[in-house]
């Protein structure tokens, strides 16, 4: 075979090996077992007990995959805690230094790579990758909760438990806003989570749901009236109530299942009211706000007109 003709079919060859790389990273085979986890408590409570149907990624077996096992599929493994390192350490995370400590020879497919990883930061530990700076490409983790939560329950903690505790809310949420210590495990088991087994990520998870968690306010656990042997259940706590709402919880949900709110009618209804609520009670601080500083205005008005 001519020299010309054997280098045309090693240049195609080499494309179609790289396309097949692509293709390992598709959403079927790359994704953490929070969209299966997710599935148990996205029911229809609109008459029946039925679950309802999910979107095609959650439908796939091959989602309850950690990871695909290709080069690629690892790439964005060791991305994700390479941008947690950054996060716990607080170095400036730049696309240079993702290129040369992680991407290396795969540089061609950093977009794919760096999408999925923004993915998996999103969903598993509810943190959003920004660009801060375009020009030299500087990136920053940002905590999903509202900026008095960051991420760190105490001294000792370097990781963020957004994620686990978006899910654990989303749990509540989905069981009529109370949801029993039984439901909660369900849904954590499916992530590999356990009661009593300490977690790489997360350390031993029922201390982070039952103590940090109930200390810092996100999560109320009390045990249920009248029961005998004792049980135990979980509503949303204070902080949780004031920094996150049903609607952010549901879209974090949605997101999961790459789908809208508007996909789960019944809780979209729900967080529609919640959203009400909430603007008419801050409509009602407002005003209670205003006419305070109206009556002070006008009371030292009348003591500065008789001396």
């Amino acid at each position: 075979m001519p020299r010309g003709q054997k280098s045309k079919l090693r240049a195609r060859e080499k494309r179609r090996q790289a396309r097949e790389r692509s293709q390992d990273l598709g959403p079927q085979t790359a994704t953490f077992t929070t969209s299966t986890a997710a599935m148990s408590y996205m029911r229809s409570n609109e008459g029946t007990n039925e679950v309802q149907e999910m979107p095609r990624s959650s439908q796939n077996p091959t989602a309850t995959e950690p990871f695909s096992r290709s080069p690629l599929g690892e790439k964005v493994f060791i991305l994700v805690y390479y941008l947690l390192y950054k996060y716990q350490t607080k170095e400036p995370i730049t696309k240079a230094g993702m290129l040369r400590n992680v991407i290396q020879i795969y540089r061609n497919y950093f977009h794919v790579i760096f999408r999925k990883a923004s993915e998996h930061l999103e969903l598993v530990f509810g943190l959003d990758i920004k660009e801060v700076d375009p020009n030299r490409h500087i990136y920053v983790l940002v905590n999903k909760l509202e900026p008095s939560y960051d991420g760190k329950l105490s001294r000792d903690s370097n990781v963020p438990e957004t994620g686990l505790l978006m899910t654990v809310l989303g749990v509540i949420f989905t069981k009529g806003n109370c949801a029993t210590e039984e439901q909660v495990w369900e849904v954590l088991n499916m992530m590999g989570l356990y009661p009593g087994r300490k977690h790489f990520i997360y350390g031993e998870p029922r201390k982070l749901i039952t103590r940090d968690l109930v200390k810092e306010n996100y999560l109320e656990y009390r045990q249920v009236v009248n029961s005998d042997p004792p049980r135990y259940e979980f509503l949303w706590g204070p902080r949780a109530l004031a920094e996150t709402s049903k609607m952010r919880v549901l879209e974090f949900l949605a997101k999961i299942h790459d789908t809208v709110p508007t996909a789960f009618p019944f809780y979209y209804e729900e967080a529609l009211r919640d959203e009400e609520e909430r603007a008419q009670a801050r409509a009602t601080a407002r005003a209670l706000i205003a006419a305070k500083a109206s009556a002070r205005s006008r009371a030292m008005a009348s003591s500065s007109s008789h001396p």
